[in-house]
């Protein structure tokens, strides 16, 4: 069978590179290619590729974005690719991610197509992207070689078939209900899947802040503190939502009044 894939990167440029390298190759049948991340989203559902390559660093929705919106255990098998230095590719190694440096390689392709064929011929495809947002950063963080730190400003979700790019600074807070996230405006609420400590860790933590094991608020909402007797508190949020914070969360608050 041949793998039915995606080329994902806002430079043209670049789409044609990977197209070019991948021309080669009798196994592989490229089946679209998006210039940004809301495009990609949709393909991957209108689609169903095997493989992607996704280039992390785009406007609007980046790559991380993608995989938040279309949820981990729904991404296909990921080829990143990443301008990133030597430092941050490591990041990609500890992980046992695959990834493209670019200019992309010919020789580093071909590998970079064998992991995928490899883990595409698992009868058991889990694949190793849900919270990869997370796993990334931290590692990054890590070895001291992240770029400026560019927290998500537009979170993409998909709704009736369309994906909805809603700005951040919209949201009053955020709360995990089973598989999925509770994402609240003062207007109305939308559904992600997407785990809460994924989310976080691409959110502006001078914004957003954890009150909860399932909860996390925009403090620019946060109207007031009502303490309770057994240290949890309530917040009340404009849009007057009110939500349930834990004593076990409550420094992080403390130190958000004490500023």
């Amino acid at each position: 069978m041949r793998i039915r894939t995606l080329i994902v990167d806002d430079e043209a440029l670049a789409r044609r590179g990977i197209r070019q390298l991948l021309e080669g190759d009798a196994g592989i049948e490229v089946v679209g290619e998006c210039a940004d991340g809301a495009s990609a989203i949709e393909a991957i559902a209108a689609l169903q590729p095997d493989l992607v390559f996704l280039d992390i660093a785009m406007p609007e929705a980046d790559g991380f974005d993608v995989i938040a919106a279309v949820g981990g255990d729904c991404m296909p098998a990921t080829i990143f690719v990443t301008a990133y230095d030597q430092y941050a590719v490591r990041a990609f190694e500890v992980q046992a991610l695959d990834y493209l440096l670019k200019p992309v390689e010919p020789a580093r392709l071909r590998d970079a197509l064998a992991r995928a064929r490899t883990r595409l011929a698992r009868p058991d495809r889990t694949d190793t992207t849900n919270d990869l947002a997370a796993r990334v950063a931290a590692v990054l963080d890590e070895l001291g070689a992240s770029p400026a730190r560019r927290y998500l400003r537009r979170l993409p979700i998909r709704k009736a078939g369309r994906v909805l790019l809603l700005d951040v600074d919209e949201v009053t807070h955020f709360e995990a209900t089973g598989n999925y996230i509770e994402v609240h405006t003062r207007e109305r609420m939308h559904l992600l899947r997407e785990t809460l400590s994924g989310l976080e860790a691409r959110l502006d933590p001078e914004a957003f802040l954890r009150v909860s094991r399932s909860c996390i608020v925009n403090t620019r909402d946060i109207r007031e503190l009502q303490p309770q007797a057994s240290g949890d508190f309530v917040l009340l949020l404009d849009g007057d939502s009110e939500v349930l914070g834990s004593r076990r969360y409550r420094t992080g608050l403390d130190a958000l009044l004490r500023g």
